[in-house]
């Protein structure tokens, strides 16, 4: 095959293609600046803005994209110009197969109208003919579930009604292309449930879909790739866990010093320690009787340093395998760099997708932590029972606290640092090990 012919047989593998997008928004000082751009178009009177800068991206047909970003870093400008809501000021987006978008609700709804002259009047919006829209009408009447308010105006809904119609009439057209806005938890507890059953459906059927949420838990079980938009442009594009963590960083506000190589690696803080002394009875290397994560996850702002790690029995004996149901202790050593008062400790089970199962720390279990000095080094202990589903786990350890400004700084992480398997001597349904007792009362 030629080298033309496998680039036109990737091109048809793609659903959606951006090419060097851009999308600029004029910023006016004052109200009167932008009259007297109206009334003088030579004159310039505005700033520029820019949501979106040079990006690209390419969507293959049957991928679940995770978009994360922090607020206003353009991920909602990003769908609307997928969706043609706005237009781009540079660049193109092509488009293969139909798409159908949950960004603003109810957008092509007309207020005057009925539910059912809605659900017709969405439909043509979405290129179905009256027949297609007459297949799919009592499939969007039975999962809306409004009963007869169908039959009246929208404007006299609720906002829960109105949210369930319009999520009814975007998810029930059979698009090729979805494009998901935070908006999967609408209703009540039991809409919901037929919202993600939905969702999953269409991830079954290798439908593609754009997914944007803040909810890292849902990109994690959903998505097959991450990409971050950080101030109009895309700054990560890869595997979900590696994106998580990545996002991760930029949530405590140390992403764009990773990008300037900041961050502390291993060899610094252990270079940065070597001119500590370290004063502890207990010299033993914990982590090494461990099994250790080479793709360990690590980075701070050096003010702390988790030194060691390990699994223990009540009995102060290394465990190389955890029994879920025996109760187990989690040591971390931190070493201080830095005076830091009312640090966090915490401890987190994640599976090997990163999802975290479970996890704790001294602020949630109202521990106080007192105040360190640079050269302090502590010993926390997390005495559990680690009662989830047999299986293959990561366990990680971390110091943080917050600063004079409420503002939560990572002193130092290390995410993913032993690889641990969790035993049960029973069968486990789902992600937890229930230790019920059963009466049974034959009557």
């Amino acid at each position: 095959m030629s080298e033309s012919e496998k680039n036109k047989v990737n091109d048809n593998d793609i659903a959606i293609k951006i090419e060097n997008l851009g999308k600029e928004y004029k910023m006016f000082a004052r109200k009167k600046d932008r009259l007297i751009e109206t009334v003088l178009p030579m004159v310039n009177r505005h700033g520029v803005f820019k949501a979106m800068d040079n990006f690209n991206l390419e969507v293959r047909k049957g991928e679940v994209l995770g978009v994360l970003g922090k607020n206003g870093a353009g991920k909602s400008t990003l769908l609307k110009m997928v969706t043609g809501v706005v237009t781009p000021t540079t660049g193109t987006i092509e488009i293969k197969g139909k798409i159908s978008s949950l960004l603003e609700l109810g957008t092509a709804f007309n207020m005057e109208l009925t539910g059912i002259e809605n659900i017709y009047q969405h439909g043509q919006v979405m290129g179905l003919t009256n027949e297609q829209i007459e297949e799919k009408k009592q499939e969007i009447i039975d999962f809306a579930d409004i009963g007869d308010h169908l039959y009246q105006p929208v404007k006299t809904y609720s906002s829960g009604m109105f949210a369930r119609l319009a999520f009814a009439c975007a998810i029930n057209v059979d698009p090729d292309i979805l494009i998901v806005d935070e908006v999967l938890s609408v209703g009540d507890m039991a809409f919901q449930l037929k919202c993600f059953k939905k969702f999953e459906q269409f991830k079954e059927n290798g439908k593609t879909i754009l997914f944007v949420t803040h909810n890292i838990s849902d990109v994690l079980r959903n998505c097959t790739r991450t990409i971050i938009i950080d101030k109009g442009r895309k700054i990560f594009d890869g595997s979900v866990k590696e994106g998580v963590e990545r996002y991760k960083k930029i949530i405590v506000g140390l992403g764009d010093k990773e990008s300037k190589e900041e961050l502390l690696t291993d060899e610094e803080l252990l270079e940065k320690n070597s001119n500590n002394v370290i004063e502890n009875n207990n010299t033993d290397d914990w982590k090494s009787n461990f099994n250790q994560n080479p793709n360990i996850v690590n980075y701070g702002n050096g003010a702390a340093e988790v030194i060691d790690y390990g699994i223990f029995g009540t009995k102060g004996e290394y465990l190389s395998a955890i029994e879920n149901d025996k109760e187990v202790i989690l040591k971390s050593k931190i070493h201080f760099n830095e005076d830091v008062k009312d640090p966090i400790f915490t401890m987190t089970l994640k599976d090997f997708k990163g999802l975290e199962i479970c996890g704790t720390n001294t602020l949630i279990e109202k521990v106080y932590t007192g105040e360190y000095k640079a050269g302090d080094t502590v010993i926390t202990e997390f005495r559990q029972i680690l009662n989830v589903a047999p299986g293959k786990y990561t366990l990680s350890f971390s110091c943080t606290h917050f600063n004079s400004k409420g503002e939560l700084e990572v002193l130092n992480r290390k995410y993913d640092a032993l690889l641990v398997e969790i035993l049960s001597m029973k069968n486990t349904v789902g992600l937890m090990s229930l230790d019920s007792k059963i009466n049974i009362i034959k009557l």
